[in-house]
């Protein structure tokens, strides 16, 4: 174990010395040219810098799978949701008691700004409290209610497997036991939200297991994606991989108080195809649904590449295309934004380039791009969810084989020309 540790602290130097200095730069422009429109007023843009030694080792040989949730309390502890079923053999032989290393962390995990695991717990903590055994059969998402509770979703269209995630008999079958979701019709097992205390003890739930009967269920969601919560405490999801809308609700009473579709219409279930910047409706997933201090709420259309933007009303009020050539998993995941009082700035994952685009909020533009795929810190492999904590530092987690959680020291505002010049991430060199 010393010797382990004396090796973390190694590589951790190493690592402390290649960055150091070290700022996040674009990769490349906004393809509309926007900050070279504004070259000659060479607008201030936030600088961020990776911090490669945080979170700290995680404890008791555990390691994370495919981490899809994220958020942060008022004390600026971070959450994190994982799926423990998504570590390959080799990653779980610990479970097994084949090797010394290693076993899945709890589905659910907090850290403190020093990057110490400071709340653990998950499916196995919650079953003895959630009726009927209730537990996504693929989780997605992790929220801090205003009370400091929390809340989960699923995005699993198929039954929960009745093994326990890295047994023998999950790789006795050939398969993992979680896998996502994307527009299937028919029973859908995670239709529900899971309401917990920050230690996982069980409170309430919203919907039922296999409850869903469709994008205009008023007493179910149907594979959410994300939740968040209105200034008054309405609970919000982006409901959203086996639906096609952001479902409200009370959060107390568990009632639905409204259904928004694109463009603020009622949505349907008719199968659509992807990647059309003009669908009428909202593809699968819908996959953020973010309030602003403006009252906007941000729509992240993922796989339709674009970021439709209501007013809380659900009156719809316009929206904007982000690179609409991308394939694969779409363009826009989530988003986040700067933390000065009109929070000027958003930041939008893009998990299928790789990249944090960098707007300015109000105006919509892209300012610029940082990240790249790899593996080196500040690099992404699947970039999934994006916070921001009061210091307006951004934390991001990575799904699929990227397995990990980053954080962003936010530095200050510079000239864009500056990031620009600097061309570094990490130890890769960009070209703008």
């Amino acid at each position: 174990m010393k010797s382990n540790l004396m090796r973390n602290v190694l590589i951790g130097t190493a690592f402390a010395a290649l960055v150091s200095g070290l700022a996040v730069a674009p990769s490349m422009l906004g393809r509309t040219g926007a900050a070279q429109a504004q070259g000659a007023a060479d607008p201030q843009v936030p600088k961020f810098e990776v911090d490669p030694l945080w979170p700290k080792p995680y404890p008791n040989h555990w390691v994370i799978g495919a981490t899809i949730g994220l958020d942060v309390d008022k004390q600026d502890n971070i959450w994190i949701v994982h799926r423990p079923g998504t570590l390959e053999n080799q990653e779980s032989r610990l479970t097994r008691q084949e090797s010394e290393c290693c076993t899945a962390a709890p589905d659910v995990l907090a850290f403190n700004q020093a990057g110490n695991v400071i709340h653990s717990w998950g499916r196995d903590d919650a079953a003895k409290t959630v009726p009927s055994g209730d537990w996504p059969t693929s989780n997605h998402g992790v929220t801090v209610a205003p009370d400091g509770t929390i809340w989960l979703g699923g995005n699993g269209p198929g039954q929960p497997a009745p093994y326990k995630p890295g047994s023998a008999q999950q790789f006795a079958r050939g398969a993992n036991a979680q896998a996502e979701g994307g527009g299937e019709q028919g029973k859908y097992h995670d239709s529900f939200l899971l309401h917990f205390t920050v230690d996982g003890k069980f409170i309430s739930e919203i919907g039922k297991a296999n409850g869903s009967t469709g994008s205009l269920d008023p007493v179910n969601v149907r594979g959410t994606a994300q939740i968040r919560f209105l200034p008054d405490g309405t609970l919000v999801a982006a409901d959203g991989y086996g639906g096609h809308r952001v479902s409200m609700w009370d959060p107390k009473t568990g009632k639905n108080v409204r259904i928004i579709g694109a463009y603020g219409k009622p949505p349907s279930d008719d199968p659509i195809p992807h990647y059309d910047v003009n669908s009428p409706q909202f593809g699968n997933p819908v996959h953020c649904a973010q309030p602003s201090v403006d009252a906007i709420l941000y729509v992240c259309d993922r796989t339709n590449n674009r970021l439709q933007l209501f007013k809380y009303d659900g009156s719809y009020i316009k929206q904007i295309a982000v690179s609409p050539n991308t394939k694969g998993e779409g363009a826009v995941w989530e988003v986040a934004f700067s933390r000065d009082p009109q929070q000027k700035y958003m930041y939008m994952s893009d998990g299928a380039s790789e990249l944090i685009h960098v707007f300015d909020r109000v105006s919509l533009q892209e300012l610029y791009r940082f990240g790249g795929g790899g593996r080196m810190p500040g690099q992404f492999y699947a970039v999934h969810s994006i916070v921001t904590d009061s210091k307006g530092n951004i934390y991001t987690t990575e799904t699929y084989r990227g397995q990990r959680v980053q954080k962003f020291n936010y530095r200050g505002l510079v000239p864009l020309s500056t990031l620009v010049k600097q061309k570094v991430v990490g130890g890769s060199v960009i070209n703008p």
